[in-house]
């Protein structure tokens, strides 16, 4: 395929008059700027790279708006919690897999090529593996492809309520798996997607749900079996789950990973929200990568992600939409940006903190690009040659364009979007 754009979003900067052309494989196999255009060419204006979105719980779009009613105790993750297992006791692999395809519908629609799913809903409402272990896996596959979008499936391991809780409660029943349950889904997906020619597509990966929820031993038993497949993990989004970590595992979350387990580039930390200075320098030495998800974390009150020290230390990041209460690329980096400058009183925080010489738009769309890239264990870092060939075009017939000079597109993008989802009289 060859597609000749007006502009398209190169190393971080607008080219213009850039020939692309893809190889049958689906990757990248040219990018030329200035170019002339082939008349066999399919004709852009603007063009950008699709963005990861690299921390996903399908079934949580199901609920995106049944939880916003307060409460006279008050309301907080904790309660938002409770009825979340409740939802997710209710959905059968034909629910999940309509869910997800609305989802992922929705996701492409926001500027997401890829998304990877954090599944741990493995059992049936009663709490029994399915005739196929698998089967709530491939719902989500086939969702996926059924829209056209790429999916690293991550099969959660879920052992435990809470630090020094051994178990799961009853309504936690449908997420029970052990380290070796968890590899076994691991492996039937990859083997799914190289037999049918969608290793490009389909990647498998594997996640812990959490340190409260596994037992060292066991997240090492997993690491070590995974190899170098991508593996998530929640971490330090609550500052309770920060105080029962002290009091159970005798270090912050953070800290405790970076001295008890193997982290690597494969790591990737979902939240990181309560953190300190030290933590997130230290991660960043490790090759671990972080996941951000704005939206969510202010929908749930979880807190504010150090962006200023992540940019700093040179730490890799991405952004998930999480519970999907956000299905949206420019939002999600809107908000992260935004976040930053409430609590700092200042402007700009992402470009001030990496010399001021580059737009903000560019520094969180980069970092959102590569981190991504990196979450998902698959070639999605842009226009370059033996990356895979997404793209989305820019609408710049919406009023977020409207005056704006083609320098300044990615940042109108950003951070000038009109809500459009209003019908008019």
């Amino acid at each position: 395929m060859k597609i000749f754009a007006e502009q398209a979003w190169i190393n971080g900067a607008w080219a213009n008059n850039v020939l692309l052309e893809s190889n049958e494989q689906g990757f990248w196999s040219s990018i030329q700027p200035q170019a002339q255009a082939p008349v066999d060419a399919i004709r852009k204006t603007a063009l950008v790279p699709g963005i990861v979105d690299a921390h996903s719980h399908a079934f949580q779009r199901a609920m995106s708006a049944l939880t916003e009613r307060g409460s006279p105790d008050g309301d907080n993750f904790w309660r938002w919690r409770q009825t979340m297992y409740q939802i997710a006791l209710t959905i059968s692999p034909d629910d999940l897999r309509d869910i997800a395809i609305q989802l992922y519908s929705e996701l492409k629609r926001g500027g997401y090529s890829h998304v990877c799913e954090f599944h741990y809903v493995h059992r049936d409402p009663q709490g029994n593996l399915y005739s196929d272990p698998a089967q709530m896996c491939w719902s989500l596959i086939e969702a996926a492809q059924t829209v056209g979008i790429g999916l690293t499936l991550l099969p959660t391991l879920y052992m435990h309520r809470g630090f020094g809780q051994p178990g799961l409660q009853h309504d936690q029943r449908r997420f029970a798996g052990t380290p070796e349950f968890i590899l076994d889904l691991h492996s039937r997906v990859d083997k799914y997607a190289r037999e049918n020619g969608l290793s490009h597509q389909i990647k498998a990966g594997a996640a812990i749900h959490s340190l409260r929820a596994v037992d060292p031993d066991s997240l090492r038993e997993l690491a070590e079996g995974l190899g170098n497949a991508p593996l998530h993990i929640h971490v330090a989004e609550q500052t309770k789950e920060v105080e029962d970590c002290i009091a159970h595992l005798g270090a912050r979350p953070i800290q405790w990973l970076i001295d008890n387990a193997p982290l690597n580039q494969n790591w990737h930390l979902v939240h990181a929200t309560h953190t300190v200075p030290s933590e997130v320098e230290g991660l960043a030495k490790t090759g671990a990568s972080v996941v951000i998800c704005p939206t969510t974390e202010a929908n749930l009150g979880d807190g504010v992600f150090d962006l200023v020290t992540a940019l700093k230390s040179g730490l890799t990041w991405s952004i998930g939409t999480d519970s999907h209460v956000n299905r949206d690329v420019s939002e999600e980096l809107r908000l992260l940006e935004y976040s930053q400058r409430l609590t700092l009183r200042q402007r700009n925080i992402a470009s001030n903190m990496t010399g001021g010489e580059k737009a903000t738009a560019s520094v969180l769309f980069e970092n959102a690009l590569k981190g991504g890239s990196s979450a998902s264990g698959l070639p999605l870092a842009g226009f370059a040659v033996g990356q895979r060939a997404d793209w989305f075009e820019l609408d710049l017939s919406h009023a977020s364009f409207w005056k704006v000079s083609p320098e300044h597109r990615l940042d109108a993008w950003i951070f000038s979007t009109p809500a459009a989802s209003l019908l008019h009289p």
